[in-house]
């Protein structure tokens, strides 16, 4: 083993870079870790702390966990922006329609928007309101500071057709015709 250490080092420097050699022969996927895709789930709570992530909930579903990794960067270079509150929306797998002051008719109070958000939860279920206001926390941290917001949250509802709703005709116009049949 080749020592780093000068010909002058003590026995206690000496005993310390043997106890550590063996660390340098464990493998650390480095490049696994920083990839906010790869990175497991056990771990990307300390990947969001290190990208300087301030709000980390751990009933957030992954996706989201994810994505929030993923755009730690692009918002904190936009922070202060109508661009980083789109983002942030973003990273929360909402949308948003954002009016500002001088967009409005007539026009509003300067520094003043109004962000209607559309945000859904789990498998496209209703978002939960603590969901919603950790949406509406990380806006407030990174939307310009003079500006203040009205929140209009839009709920977007979807359905589905059943087969039900092709048989429930049918046994009606079943049994309209056996009444019809029993009838003298």
């Amino acid at each position: 083993m080749n020592s780093l250490l000068p010909p002058n080092a003590t026995p206690g420097e000496r005993a310390i870079e043997a106890a550590t050699a063996r660390l340098a022969d464990l493998p650390v996927p480095i490049a696994e870790l920083w990839n906010p895709h790869t990175c497991p789930e056990d771990k990307l709570a300390w990947l969001a702390w290190a990208l300087g992530i301030s709000a980390w909930k751990s009933y957030w579903p992954l996706p989201v966990k994810r994505a929030r990794v993923a755009s730690a960067i692009d918002i904190a270079r936009r922070k202060g922006t109508a661009q980083s509150v789109y983002d942030v929306i973003a990273s929360f797998g909402g949308s948003v329609v954002l009016t500002e002051w001088w967009e409005m008719e007539p026009p509003g109070i300067p520094h003043t928007f109004r962000m209607q958000l559309t945000v859904s939860g789990v498998n496209g279920e209703p978002a939960s309101a603590e969901f919603v206001d950790d949406v509406i926390a990380e806006v407030s941290r990174t939307k310009p500071t003079r500006s203040h917001f009205t929140f209009e949250q839009v709920a977007t509802l979807t359905g589905r057709i059943r087969v039900a709703a092709f048989i429930r005709p049918c046994i009606y116009a079943r049994l309209n015709l056996y009444a019809e049949a029993a009838a003298p």
